[in-house]
Parts: C-alpha cells; structure tokens; sequence
C-alpha cells in the first residue's frame, strides 16, 4: 500500500533545502554567544536565518525572536496582557486570551478594539481566512505564512506568531515577529540570549533549517504552485459533492487556505472516518493536531454555530505542492465507498 499524507496542517515534510542547511549547521560547533571565532560563527548562522525569515515574512526592520514554536510564543506574547480572542483561535491562544470575541457562522470575528485583541490569519481546522482590523495587538500566522502572500510591515499589527514545522522546516522552532520598540516580557529568564526576550542557548541547527525554509517556501509561493493546490483542493471538494450530497463543506465560499478542505457527514464520527481513511493508507485529521486524540467536538465549528453531532463528524485534509491530483481523486473515492458503507451499518 503507497501511503499518501494529506495532514499537511499539522506538519510538513521537511524540505531538502531545510535538511541540507541543517547538516551543514551541524559542523558548527561554537555558542553563538561566544565571542571567540568558533562562537561567531555560530551567531553569523542564527542572524542569517533571522534575515532569511524576516524577508520572507515580509517584516525587513522587525524584531525577530526565535523560540521553539507558535505554542512558546504564544506565551511569551501573551502573559502580560490581557488580550481577546475567539473560540476559533488555537488553544495555545486561547490558552492565554479572554474568550469574548464574537464568530459568525461564516467563521470571520467580529473585532470591537483590535489594540487589545488577538486574531488568527487562517483557522488550521477549516482554513478560513480573516480580514485583520488595523492596530491588531497579535496575529497567529502559524497557518498562513508560506500558504499565502504576507507583509508584516503592511499588517498593521503589533506582533505575529510563526512556526518552522508548518512551512517545511523542523519541529520544535518557531518565531515572535514584533514591530521594533514593543515591550515584551521574558517568560524564560537566564542569560538573556534573543534580545533579552527569550534566554537559553538558541537552538542553531533548527533555526537555520528554519531560515532555509522560510526563503524556499517564498519561492514557491512565487512560482504560483499554491494555484495548482488549490484547483486540487476544488477537484478533491467536487468530486465528494458529485458522489454524496450529505456532506457539509465547511467554509466554502469564503475564503480559505489554497490546501484545506474541512467536511462533516453528520452522525459518522471524525475519528471513526480518520481512523478508517488511516487503514486505507491516507493520513488526515479530525481536527487540530494539537487537540487529536481527544474525542469531543470540534471547538471551532461549535464556534461557528454547527451542532454537536456536525462539529463531531467533521474531518480536514490538507494538501501540499507535492500533493496529485490522482491522489486526491483516489481519496474521494474511497471516503465515499466508507462513507456507503457506514450508512448502511447504521441503516
């Protein structure tokens, strides 16, 4: 059985552009905050990968802070203020956030004062994307950046969060875009490595698979293959509506992610259709990945206003540049021939 992934919201392959900066990082072996030459070197790779990711997110003049991940960063930009969010967030967001931001049923919020608020740019669950009000205090871009065209610089918004493992890099890195002068407060405190921002010995390695992977993903958004993914994503979404009329597409008409498709079929368990699609060599999610493995209903569609049994039922896949289009047609396929099958169990 040829095993095919279409889990790309919850991490991606590493790219070999990624992989090969990576190894060659690996023969560094100074402290990047030696002064020696050995250190030096080792500091000259971390601040070409904070360029690398800084351009590619369009953030030339911004800080940029290295953690190990959108879930850190969250909380080294959160902790200290008091911000609003909506259920629709990550819940390593809403971890931090006062719950109270309104979500249409079309799944964009509705934003009374963007200086105290935070809001997503793309949901990982559905890949709707918002509008984001001017004077925003923080953005998750962990989804969208590498997905879509981003400038920080034309945000207008205070902070951004981005993770390495969702664009091609490694697991376990990330950064905190800030607009130069915002004061943030240091959740990890030592020898004061980041700017003062984040101390412990960056993470060298991660960090220039990171910057590596950062500038090949803004090539390929450039060369226009996220088009291809998204005529795949449209195929994949019309073929199940041609061979099924129950389903429920999630966010369509809105705009969403190039590579994301979330459908419910009402009464069949997303865990149930992720575990059979598994058995049948397709990998997807019912869900974040962040939250899989717990059996409850989507947070986010019950935010949007879907019942119980709807938000339960509800699955994403998620395709990359590498995704086919024979791929995508052979998964149609078979979640239909399930999809049979299960009705006629429950019949």
């Amino acid at each position: 059985m040829t095993r095919v992934y279409l889990d790309h919201n919850a991490t991606t392959p590493l790219r070999p552009e990624a992989r090969d900066a990576m190894i060659a990082a690996m023969d560094v072996c100074g402290n990047p905050s030696s002064v020696h030459a050995e250190g030096r070197a080792a500091k000259a790779l971390v601040e070409r990968a904070r360029a690398q990711v800084a351009n590619a997110f369009g953030a030339d003049g911004a800080d940029i802070v290295f953690t190990s991940g959108s879930t850190e960063g969250a909380a080294l930009t959160m902790a200290d203020r008091d911000l609003h969010g909506a259920a629709i967030e990550h819940d390593a967001v809403r971890a931090w956030s006062i719950e109270d931001i309104q979500v249409q049923r079309s799944g964009l919020v509705v934003v009374d004062d963007p200086t105290k608020a935070t809001v997503q740019m793309a949901n990982s669950e559905t890949g709707i994307v918002q509008s984001l009000p001017s004077g925003l205090a923080l953005t998750d871009a962990t989804q969208a950046f590498g997905k879509l065209p981003i400038a920080f610089n034309w945000l207008n918004a205070q902070m951004a969060l981005i993770s390495a493992h969702k664009l091609g890099g490694p697991k376990g890195v990330g950064a905190v875009v800030m607009k130069r002068g915002t004061d943030l407060m240091a959740q990890i405190k030592g020898g004061g490595q980041e700017m003062g921002r984040r101390s412990g010995t960056e993470n060298v390695i991660g960090i220039v698979g990171f910057g590596a992977a950062a500038e090949a993903a803004m090539r390929d958004l450039a060369s226009g293959v996220w088009e291809q993914v998204e005529e795949f994503r449209n195929i994949l979404e019309n073929a199940i509506e041609a061979g099924n009329k129950s389903p429920i597409f999630v966010g369509k008409g809105q705009k969403r992610l190039p590579n994301t498709l979330c459908f419910a079929s009402p009464g069949w368990k997303g865990e149930t259709q992720v575990m059979q699609m598994d058995l049948s060599g397709f990998a997807v999610s019912a869900g974040s990945a962040c939250s899989s493995g717990k059996v409850r209903a989507s947070a986010v569609l019950t935010a949007m206003g879907y019942d119980e049994v709807t938000a339960a039922s509800a699955i994403r896949v998620s395709l990359d540049p590498r995704t086919t289009e024979e791929e995508v047609l052979r998964f149609a396929e078979t979640w239909l021939e399930k999809e049979k099958k299960h009705r006629a169990r429950a019949a």
